[in-house]
């Protein structure tokens, strides 16, 4: 039965719920002459037993020499009347639920209609400054798929930053020196081949990188190589000119594949100077030592274990160019918190360079965040990248797009429509894929699931939204706007599932976790879905515009929430 709810609106938004409430617990503690550090709440999986619930009567009975159950009742005795909470049982051997108002759950879909693009949004961070460094690729390199997944998570941790109200910039680190640009210059020059080409420059690298690993020889000859791209020998420098011109435009329109953009582009042939000026600092204060020729950091008196900054030829490793990139980074725009994405193998790296910051740089090392991402590994099994027999990320990006055209082919959309639905729906099954998982674990790609328009997908995110898109354009043509006057006795399985996404979005950006966010897509997807087939939406009686503005507040919470992730959200599919 449908009926009007009427009552004082909640003066609480979504996001404050759970401190609100462990507020009251604590408050209800107190009176017991109990006291506790960590109030946990969970939400219940079967929502019958409420919005939330807390073992906390569980965690002290002991403590206090009493029953649980008999503790949670004195709990529950003890805890003030809200308009936003409707009832608190105690279930099993002494968990408190708690159910929320239906004028809150409907008041909620009211916030989501007013607020719009900023639903979900807060304003944590307003006023700090954050550097998001991911993606990485090197100039005469192959863009594999280890940048695929950086430029993922790097892209959607940035999103979550901006979502609570941080002011964002993305930067882009990228090798331009080194032996890999040793590798692909020697593997030109043997193969003949042409740098203004983006696959000779692929095969000039696989010939570098194989004959470096498999002749002595070629391995003495590339070190050479490496010492003349740090000189800017004129030998190589106009191949290495072109070369890396041809790489850094043919990753752009990766980028504007891929929707991501970059403030700061800063490269290791910058980074290597300030990066010797603070080794050389280092080596002076005692920070560092030499070591056969070399200089090194004895991580060891840290836990940590010895690194080379400066090699024995006299040229900076990645670590200290590390150094130097900080530098660099903090001259260009100052910070309140730097972070950077890369493979979870890098760890270790990291700990070393930012233990020799806290040392040389103290006022920046507490600024500095590392966030580690897992392996990507198609169901083949691992890719290598010895001897070039690797997949890369554009070969997949590639891939998945054909696939995706397929299935785009054979749907009623307009012919000029569907490279661009193509286009979104091949890179969100790609990054779904990626950020459904915990960001340090590694990633299983099934090409065939990850673009089903059924089940643990970003396709199906994505039809989902379109169903909602199609309802609210047929409502348009009717006529019919969205309303929150009326609204049913019970709230729907999809209003107390709706009102969790600012929670479940501030959750993701502190713990650095997008899978957060898709897990609750997943879940709001097959509550809408369920509705969405037992509900007549524009049945034209009194209660269509409630329903209405549900299937309104749906759409806007899955279109933010695949924003979040770096997902298109399309009108149609």
């Amino acid at each position: 039965m449908w009926v009007v709810v009427s009552g004082r609106t909640s003066r609480y938004s979504a996001y404050m719920v759970q401190h609100q409430l462990t507020a009251l617990i604590a408050r209800a503690l107190t009176t017991r002459g109990l006291s506790s550090t960590h109030i946990e709440l969970t939400h219940p999986t079967d929502l019958a037993h409420g919005d939330f619930a807390t073992n906390i009567a569980l965690a002290l009975a002991k403590g206090a020499g009493k029953n649980p159950r008999v503790l949670a009742d004195e709990i529950v005795a003890a805890l003030p009347s809200v308009d936003w909470i409707e009832r608190v049982e105690v279930a099993g051997p002494g968990f408190i639920n708690f159910h929320l108002s239906r004028i809150f759950l409907r008041d909620l879909v009211r916030t989501a209609l007013r607020e719009g693009e900023k639903w979900g949004a807060n304003t944590a961070l307003t006023g700090k400054k954050v550097m998001v460094e991911h993606t990485q690729p090197n100039p005469f390199k192959p863009f594999h798929i280890g940048h695929l997944m950086s430029n993922t998570i790097g892209e959607s941790i940035s999103r979550l930053y901006e979502f609570a109200g941080a002011e964002v910039r993305r930067a882009n680190y990228q090798g331009d020196v080194g032996r890999h640009v040793a590798m692909c210059l020697w593997g030109l020059k043997k193969l003949g081949g042409n740098p203004h080409s983006i696959e000779d420059l692929g095969h000039a690298y696989v010939e570098g990188n194989r004959a470096y690993e498999d002749s002595d020889e070629a391995k003495r000859e590339i070190i050479e190589y490496n010492k003349m791209v740090y000189a800017n020998s004129a030998e190589i420098a106009e191949d290495y000119r072109i070369g890396r011109e041809v790489s850094l435009e043919h990753f752009e329109e990766l980028y504007t594949l891929l929707g991501s953009t970059f403030d700061y582009y800063f490269f290791e042939s910058q980074s290597q100077a300030p990066g010797r000026t603070m080794v050389k600092e280092g080596l002076a204060d005692g920070v560092f030592a030499e070591s056969e020729g070399a200089i090194v950091f004895k991580g060891e008196e840290y836990g940590l274990h010895t690194r080379v900054f400066i090699t024995k030829e006299g040229l900076p490793t990645y670590e200290a160019k590390e150094l130097g990139l900080v530098q660099l980074k903090v001259e260009k725009w100052p910070f309140d918190l730097s972070i950077t994405t890369t493979a979870v193998e890098q760890e270790e790296y990291f700990k070393v360079v930012y233990k020799v910051l806290s040392l040389l740089r103290p006022e920046l090392a507490h600024r500095l965040l590392h966030v580690p991402h897992g392996m990507m590994i198609l169901t083949t099994g691992k890719m290598s990248s010895r001897k070039g027999n690797v997949v890369t990320g554009e070969s997949l990006l590639s891939d998945m797009l054909e696939r995706t055209r397929e299935k785009v082919a054979e749907r009623d959309i307009a012919p000029d429509e569907k490279e661009t639905i193509a286009r979104a729906v091949a890179v969100a099954a790609i990054k779904y894929s990626v950020l459904k998982q915990n960001a340090g674990k590694n990633t299983t790609f099934e090409p065939d699931k990850s673009l089903s328009f059924e089940g643990d997908s970003g396709p199906y995110l994505q039809y989902a939204h379109t169903r909602a898109a199609s309802v609210l354009e047929k409502a348009r043509v009717a006529g019919v706007a969205p309303s929150t006057a009326l609204a049913p006795h019970e709230a729907t399985m999809l209003e107390r599932i709706l009102y969790r996404f600012p929670e479940v979005v501030r959750r993701a950006r502190e713990e650095h976790e997008p899978h957060h966010v898709t897990t609750y897509l997943i879940e709001l997807a097959a509550a809408w879905n369920s509705w969405y087939a037992s509900e007549k939406i524009l049945d034209g009686s009194a209660t269509a515009p409630y329903k209405l503005a549900l299937a309104q507040a749906f759409a806007l919470t899955m279109k933010n929430g695949l924003w979040v992730l770096g997902i298109q959200a399309p009108e149609k599919m």
